[in-house]
């Protein structure tokens, strides 16, 4: 009985630490937030996924395809797709942006529309996953830009940092949350 209380202890604890890598922030929610970060993530993730539909079609054509090395690099755009996919999910659409009041016009329509941006970001991420069609990463590049025009717009933003024990900082490029 013992024995296998603390076997699913363990096991407990492996999925607790390691499920936890996967997500693009903690959800506590902390606080703390990066938004410039999280875009040039977005777009190094962009950046790898071209790279690999360049190389499949490369690898593809040869006269004797290395499918090892082939299989290699669609796995690696999987992932960069699937990591690009959490940032827009677990980041932005479930911590970021928050619901605007239906009475507010302006709001409202922003709202829509970043949400709607984040979707196409989504499906596209996933078109990618689907085939090796690098306009999917053009569109992203350029969804991610509309995004981010949106999002941060010209306004100056504040950002708790862990360093200054929670004081706030302004920051000219970071969204109040």
């Amino acid at each position: 009985m013992k024995r296998k209380l603390v076997t699913g202890l363990v096991a407990l604890a492996i999925v607790a630490a390691t499920s936890s890598a996967a997500l693009a922030h903690c959800q506590i929610p902390c606080g703390i937030y990066d938004d410039p970060a999280r875009f040039k993530l977005l777009e190094e993730h962009v950046t790898t996924i071209e790279k690999s539909m360049k190389q499949i079609e490369s690898l593809s054509q040869e006269q004797k395809p290395n499918w090892n090395q082939i299989v290699r690099w669609v796995t690696n755009k999987e992932a960069h797709a699937d990591k690009l996919s959490e940032i827009v999910t677990f980041y932005f659409m479930t911590q970021r942006l928050k619901p605007a009041d239906p009475s507010d016009k302006e709001a409202s329509s922003k709202y829509l529309r970043e949400l709607t941006l984040l979707h196409q970001m989504l499906l596209h991420a996933m078109k990618a996953k689907q085939t090796v069609d690098v306009e999917h990463c053009a569109k992203l590049r350029e969804l991610i830009a509309d995004f981010k025009n949106s999002y941060l717009g010209t306004q100056s933003h504040r950002h708790v940092h862990p360093k200054t024990s929670g004081q706030i900082q302004p920051m000219q490029s970071f969204r109040q949350s």
